[in-house]
């Protein structure tokens, strides 16, 4: 046996609970808050950091880390190399700022990313050919070069 209803459903209306941040009666000071919290600091975008790592492309391997580059004029494999330091920006799950990049090969840049070596040689290696590597992206860019 099954029930079956003989009348359909009444139609009322939603009532809205007071106190609910939807309700007219909801305190404007709390939803002004609300608004304010939902502003977040601008990420840069795709467009300014792609300028960076153009600059990149055609270049030969500025790290050159001994005993793992091949220094090959030619290498095909050179990609932009992010700097792995607190200081640079880099973090959990981050990475480091796209003006923060050396040219370097493939087999460099796994070193610096992956590499067993400790930080500090790493720095060592990097902070050298960032310097190198300045000058030179700051011409190709048009940009004004960084006078220390």
């Amino acid at each position: 046996m099954t029930l079956q209803r003989k009348t359909g459903l009444k139609r009322s209306g939603f009532v809205r609970k007071p106190g609910s941040p939807f309700s007219s009666f909801a305190n404007r000071a709390t939803a002004a808050r609300r608004t304010t919290m939902k502003r977040r600091a601008k990420k840069p975008t795709v467009a300014e950091g792609s300028k960076y790592l153009a600059a990149c492309r055609g270049e030969p391997c500025y790290l050159r880390v001994p005993g793992v580059c091949r220094l090959d004029p030619n290498d095909e494999t050179v990609v932009p190399c992010h700097e792995n330091s607190l200081a640079a920006g880099k973090g959990m799950g981050l990475k480091s700022n796209h003006a923060r990049t050396v040219p370097g090969c493939f087999w460099c840049h796994v070193w610096l990313d992956q590499g067993p070596a400790e930080r500090a040689v790493k720095q060592s290696v990097f902070l050298p050919a960032f310097d190198e590597w300045e000058p030179v992206r700051a011409r190709k860019m048009g940009l004004q070069e960084v006078i220390a």
